[in-house]
């Protein structure tokens, strides 16, 4: 066991010790202390080892990338046992969200490089067509990963993964927000929103349809995908404002996105991660701590709608999350509660027998330095009855209210937090290797690492939460925009419109340096209709399908494929019951347009049943009959 390992089991001891003593308080203090003092050492050793591993996973110069396109992440140089040598769109949007949010804090060269390499690499990569689909409709954005020379993988997976053009919608969005800051924003415009704007293409079109979970194993509907989408649906709606152009699809679906994302709660007190789908497991899983840090905005608060990490709701899913891995990894046993634990990504995970995670643990931390960034800020700190156990586990005594930061509870808060959130710190630390590098997971008895070697996201995780402990937080995403619930809950879905991106040419490393007194004002989050003309249909099919068929909707304007079926607006089941078997899109149209359509049956073969004739025709209204967002639906039954 190398110097860390040592220092942060004897803390550890050191804090279990005391607990029982009438000193307890100071005593915990200064144990708290001396944890602070270890994780700023291994913080000021590993931040460095984790930027260069993390940049030697980038191609095409890392110096593990070596075959790599340039501005590909490598989820990690292992090439067997496991196999990681590909590049997946979610965890490399993860990467790069938290290189873009550290370059805006500290410009350098080879960043912006890096991230513009990125750039270019995602702009080919969405028209490479895959197993999952082709841009042409979207569905092949939804392909998890790809090989590391940005050519298709082929072999079975689980696909599609809903999370990734999200994901990168929001980080390529992050950098995007800073050209426009200082003083770049035709190139945030002409090289960056066309990708952009795919991946909120295909957020809004089907947010709704169920896919794989994160960890790829479960399929039906994600919290962090759902969050996720939520996120980059507001804040590409406040991107495009700023750029002068809109999203409407953005602002339409995304309050329905947040409505669909309350249904992942539990009275128990914790987040099902996932539903409809993987009933098997208790739902107690990181996916939900992963949502709250990476969906963190420090403008609004303690929002529990955007499920904020100091949220009641958030604290107490952490306090549920956490106690479920107590008891099941022999590495925990003796830790009492109220103590850091290592964790993993859930209780009944069996891949490689199912152990901690270096990025979970992160994650766990992270949570909480992100809450006491809130509560320093707001001078105070409210504690409910619903996040009062997880608060008990670390003050036994403590009571439900409001505490200013002039109380003692306050200041008592704030030190068994920080010392808490340390502590999981320095469970990861005690098994970081000697080198200081970091596999994916350590064993669940012996806390031995194992696993693919040097994965990415680890690095990652770990620079975030560094940063995050040290009060270093990135912009917000417009939250305050975004959480407010509509009266009523939908299943909209608008039908997007793709268009391969131009691979961008940027000017070279270093030109596009930071001048932030050049931005712009930010344009107001966009409340109306940019397009008075544009009207949002929605058509609504009642026909009974079997398994393998599809309905899709073909007719003579463009948006509706030009009669050609190869074109067809596919339409989804989302909404489908035996006593309904509704199919569903919403497509933008012009106002004042003759339309004539039919729907098709897609059988499972690809063979293509009409309805029976005549055509169905009706006149797109004018956006003066029905409002300044202008809406209107098509009720029909097959025939």
């Amino acid at each position: 066991m190398h110097a860390f390992s040592s220092l942060f089991l004897l803390g550890a001891c050191a804090v279990q010790a005391v607990l029982g003593r009438p000193d307890i308080a100071a005593r915990v203090k200064r144990e708290g202390d001396i944890i602070k003092r270890s994780v700023d050492s291994f913080i000021d050793t590993e931040t460095p080892i984790a930027w260069r591993k993390l940049l030697c996973n980038i191609g095409a110069s890392g110096c593990a990338a070596q075959g790599a396109a340039a501005g590909v992440v490598v989820a990690s140089p292992s090439k067997a046992n496991p196999d990681y040598w590909y590049t997946w769109t979610r965890d490399a949007a993860l990467v790069f969200k938290g290189v873009v949010d550290a370059f805006a804090q500290n410009y350098t060269a080879e960043l912006q490089t890096n991230i513009q390499n990125y750039v270019a690499a995602q702009a080919k990569l969405q028209g490479v067509s895959n197993p999952s689909g082709s841009l042409s409709n979207g569905l092949g954005l939804g392909e998890p990963k790809f090989m590391v020379d940005l050519s298709q993988f082929t072999g079975a997976w689980g696909r599609p993964q809903r999370d990734g053009p999200p994901l990168r919608a929001i980080a390529l969005i992050r950098y995007a927000k800073w050209l426009i800051n200082n003083g770049y924003q035709s190139t945030a415009s002409s090289l960056v929103w066309p990708v952009i704007k795919n991946d909120l293409a295909y957020a809004a079109q089907y947010w709704n349809e169920t896919g794989f979970d994160l960890w790829e194993e479960v399929q039906g509907s994600s919290f962090f995908t759902i969050a996720s989408t939520h996120r980059a649906l507001v804040e590409g709606a406040a991107l495009a404002a700023q750029l002068g152009t809109s999203c409407r699809a953005c602002t339409t679906v995304a309050p329905h996105v947040l409505c669909f994302q309350q249904s992942f709660w539990r009275s128990e007190g914790y987040i099902v991660s996932n539903i409809n789908g993987g009933e098997y497991r208790n739902g107690r899983d990181a996916n939900s701590v992963l949502t709250s840090i990476h969906n963190f905005d420090p403008a609004v608060g303690c929002d529990a709608n955007t499920f904020q990490p100091c949220s009641d709701r958030a604290l107490s899913n952490h306090k549920a999350y956490v106690d479920s891995f107590r008891s099941i990894y022999r590495i925990n046993s003796g830790i009492p509660q109220g103590q850091a634990v290592a964790v993993g990504r859930y209780s009944e995970d069996v891949y490689f027998n199912g152990n901690p995670w270096y990025l979970t643990v992160f994650a766990a931390a992270e949570q909480l330095y992100d809450a006491i960034y809130v509560w320093k800020k707001a001078d105070s700190i409210t504690v409910t009855q619903l996040s009062l156990p997880f608060f008990r586990d670390l003050l036994p005594s403590i009571t439900a209210g409001t505490y200013p930061s002039t109380s003692d509870t306050y200041t008592s808060i704030i030190n068994a937090v920080s010392t808490y959130a340390d502590g999981f710190m320095s469970v990861a630390a005690a098994r970081v290797a000697s080198d200081g590098s970091m596999p994916e997971q350590f064993d669940r008895n012996t806390g031995q690492p194992l696993g693919a070697s040097d994965l990415t996201w680890n690095y990652a995780a770990f620079l975030t939460a560094a940063a995050r402990r040290a009060g270093v937080v990135p912009a917000g995403w417009s939250a305050e925009s975004g959480r407010t619930l509509p009266s009523s809950c939908s299943r909209i879905e608008v039908a997007g419109s793709y268009a391969s991106a131009t691979a961008p040419s940027f000017p070279p490393g270093g030109a596009q340096t930071p001048n932030p007194s050049a931005g712009p004002a930010p344009s107001p989050f966009p409340t109306a209709c940019a397009d008075a003309g544009e009207v949002y249909v929605t058509f609504n099919a009642h026909t009974t399908t079997q398994w393998g068929q599809t309905i899709k909707l073909v007719g003579n304007v463009p948006e509706l494929g030009g009669w050609n079926t190869n074109n067809a607006v596919g339409l989804s089941a989302s909404g489908y019951a035996a006593n309904d078997p509704l199919w569903s899109i919403t497509v933008p149209l012009r106002a004042g347009t003759a339309v004539q359509y039919k729907y098709v049956n897609v059988q499972s073969d690809g063979s293509v049943r009409w309805e029976s004739d005549p055509n169905r025709s009706f006149t797109v209204p004018s956006a003066g009959a029905v409002g300044a967002c202008a809406t209107a639906v098509r009720d029909d039954s097959w025939r």
